[in-house]
């Protein structure tokens, strides 16, 4: 299953400390303008993620026993939508953390993970929720309704050496910070991943400069919520 970014001229969590933590697996809780490329089906053979690197590093030369450090993108070479996996629903959620990392939210039971997603529709793309304990995982606030949404997704993994989430209200975009774009409305507006608290449930849904405030899915609904929650941007210290 290879990784993709959403293309940047389509017009349209708080992060965990411990990303080696496990998580028990048996716990409860067509037609767009996306690039479908290099696309896994679940009966497929499973394949490395791919990463773009925008140069090759220097060479470096290292003595016996010492491990060279992780390679880190810059913030100026991430993609505006960031690095995602793209899924369907008629197919197997992927069971590989090196691939989805560690969830960075959880479920009102505490223990089932819940992931940042972008459903695909037929004129747009919205940024939701992704919670593989419930079938359908992806869930849409659309409409004033938890819309389930059936077949091409995306999952965004959450990266804290990447990304930040950071405090904002009515719709506004923190000045100085480059947020990641998770889609957009059939009229070209653009759609940012938000996360909001519903009764002491934090949820990753959508928002937007036109929404005023952050829109996400839980209990069947669609709750919005206007002051102190938060948009997930790039980390890289403010411009």
């Amino acid at each position: 299953m290879g990784y993709h970014h959403l293309s940047a001229d389509s017009s349209s969590p708080s992060s965990s400390d411990d990303e080696s933590k496990t998580w028990k697996s048996d716990k409860k809780d067509t037609n767009h303008n996306f690039n479908a490329e290099g696309h896994i089906g679940g009966n497929s053979t499973m394949i490395a993620p791919s990463l773009p690197i925008p140069h090759f590093p220097e060479v470096q030369h290292f003595r016996e026993g010492e491990v060279p450090p992780a390679y880190t993108p810059r913030p100026s070479a991430i993609p505006p939508s960031g690095y995602r996996i793209p899924l369907d629903t008629k197919d197997p959620f992927p069971t590989d953390a090196a691939q989805t990392r560690y969830p960075p939210f959880f479920d009102a039971d505490g223990s089932s993970p819940v992931y940042f997603g972008s459903a695909l529709f037929p004129r747009s793309v919205h940024p939701c929720k992704i919670a593989p304990r419930i079938q359908p995982p992806c869930r849409v606030p659309y409409g004033g309704g938890e819309y389930e949404h059936r077949g091409r997704y995306d999952l965004l993994p959450f990266t804290p050496e990447t990304m930040v989430l950071v405090k904002t209200s009515h719709g506004k975009i923190p000045e100085g910070r480059r947020p990641v774009e998770g889609g957009y409305e059939e009229g070209g507006n653009k759609l940012y991943h938000a996360v909001a608290e519903v009764q002491g449930v934090r949820i990753p849904g959508k928002t937007g400069e036109h929404l005023g405030g952050c829109n996400v899915a839980f209990g069947g609904g669609e709750h919005i919520i206007g002051e102190n929650y938060d948009i997930l941007q790039v980390s890289f210290p403010p411009i």
